[in-house]
């Protein structure tokens, strides 16, 4: 008869073999390096998932809940007010102006960065003092969709991020299907009141009016987010004008318009108002404003006066 010391042996060694199946190691499982290519370009590697993460624009912490990596966020700035959970997130100044003390004081393995709002020199601060950075500022779907995976690598949560970014890439698709060929409307959307803003082809809402058949009438200027006189706009006279307002439930600037009764979107009554939450931010909720800015434009296809005919 075997000895109770043999079996105890035979069962140790299958727990040991099960672990070497499972890990590719015998023993303690090390941290798991994880490596990443940012918006910039440059390599971010950390030597393990990050688990103290500041994000220093709205738009990243949304990034991070997408991917279920908000509860490893324990700093972000102002107006990160989406999902509701983000509002028990310590604040650490807004995204123009960083409370320096107070993100070194949390101790974070990850910052990342919006590269063209974030202060450059303040970040750079924060990669001299030896902070991980990484520099998120997508200029199209497509490297929104990289941010989703790229940012759940990097928080732990590689899966979730592929997920979500798959599902980003089918929606869009399915939206462009739709939309994309449709008879072109050209378009001025209206990002600022005063001085009147607007935005060029580099900015990824001009690929939200492009997906939808829309013409940006603006598009080709130099500067991402041009300044405008009144009267080129009216000289332009868009079918069509998509204005964000000043929040959720301002839609003023776009009644303003109504003044000029003889541009061709206020006499078709082409005139609407976009949640700037749902289209200015780099989020997968620029689905839904862009379905908005999809109907909208669909809608002032059907006032074509040739449409009633």
């Amino acid at each position: 008869m075997r000895s109770k010391k043999h079996h105890v042996f035979i069962i140790s060694c299958i727990l040991w073999l099960n672990a070497w199946l499972t890990t590719g190691t015998a023993g303690p499982v090390a941290p798991t390096s994880v490596q990443v290519i940012d918006d910039r370009q440059q390599v971010v590697s950390l030597a393990a998932p990050a688990e103290r993460i500041i994000s220093l624009a709205p738009h990243i912490t949304e990034l991070l809940f997408a991917v279920g990596a908000g509860d490893r966020i324990v700093g972000t700035v102002s107006f990160s007010d989406y999902p509701e959970a983000a509002a028990d997130i310590p604040r650490i100044g807004s995204y123009k102006q960083l409370d320096m003390e107070s993100i070194l004081a949390l101790q974070p393995d990850l910052v990342v960065a919006w590269s063209s709002g974030n202060v450059q020199t303040q970040v750079e601060r924060l990669a001299q003092l030896g902070l991980p950075l990484y520099y998120n500022d997508p200029q199209d779907f497509e490297q929104l969709a990289l941010a989703l995976e790229r940012l759940g690598t990097l928080a732990g949560r590689a899966r979730q991020g592929q997920e979500t970014a798959a599902d980003f890439r089918q929606a869009l698709q399915m939206l462009q299907d739709r939309y994309g060929s449709r008879p072109k409307v050209t378009v001025f959307y209206q990002i600022w009141d005063r001085p009147l803003m607007t935005l060029n082809d580099q900015h990824l809402i001009s690929r939200a009016i492009e997906i939808c058949g829309g013409h940006n009438l603006f598009g080709d200027l130099e500067a991402m987010v041009p300044r405008l006189d009144r009267e080129v706009v009216l000289a332009a006279d868009p079918e069509a004008i998509l204005a964000g307002g000043m929040g959720e439930d301002s839609p003023h600037w776009i009644d303003e318009w109504r003044r000029w009764p003889a541009l061709t979107a206020t006499a078709r009554d082409n005139l609407f108002f976009i949640p700037p939450s749902l289209l200015q931010r780099a989020t997968p909720r620029i689905l839904e404003g862009t379905r908005l800015v999809c109907e909208a434009l669909e809608t002032a296809r059907s006032r074509r006066p040739e449409a009633s005919e």
